[in-house]
């Protein structure tokens, strides 16, 4: 199939599909004109990515998980590495949280001074302007 059947029946985009290929996810053969043609069964392995993706690992982290991207990557027991690979993205995501939260914290605390401690609707994002007369 070629990549634009690919990426029509993965929900993904071509582009993806490229990158997916640059990194050593999937791999194509080129017909005479040029164009890119996967196997069918590339589109198992491509579904198996994006759910990796999903859940919040990368492509490197992908990388781990090549041996059962052609069947359910999620049927078969956990391998120590993709456990290991899953447990330090999860450390990634919770210090990005952290941080985040920290900044949220600090520029809110910012805003409290700013306004004289006055509530502050974030959500609507409005701030009191009480310099007009």
């Amino acid at each position: 199939m070629r990549i634009g059947e690919l990426a029509d029946a993965t929900g993904t985009s071509a582009r993806a599909l490229r990158h997916y290929e640059q990194a050593g996810l999937i791999s194509s053969e080129r017909a005479a004109n040029g164009y890119r043609l996967y196997d069918a069964a590339t589109a198992v392995r491509v579904r198996n990515i994006r759910q990796l993706l999903d859940v919040g690992l990368t492509l490197d982290d992908a990388r781990v998980f090549l041996p059962c991207l052609d069947g359910d990557v999620t049927a078969g027991p956990a391998s120590a590495k993709g456990l290991r690979v899953a447990a330090d993205r999860l450390a990634v995501l919770e210090a990005r949280i952290a941080a985040q939260i920290a900044v949220r914290d600090r520029l809110a605390t910012a805003l409290r001074q700013a306004t004289g401690h006055r509530a502050i609707d974030a959500r609507a994002a409005t701030v009191p302007d009480h310099t007009a007369a």
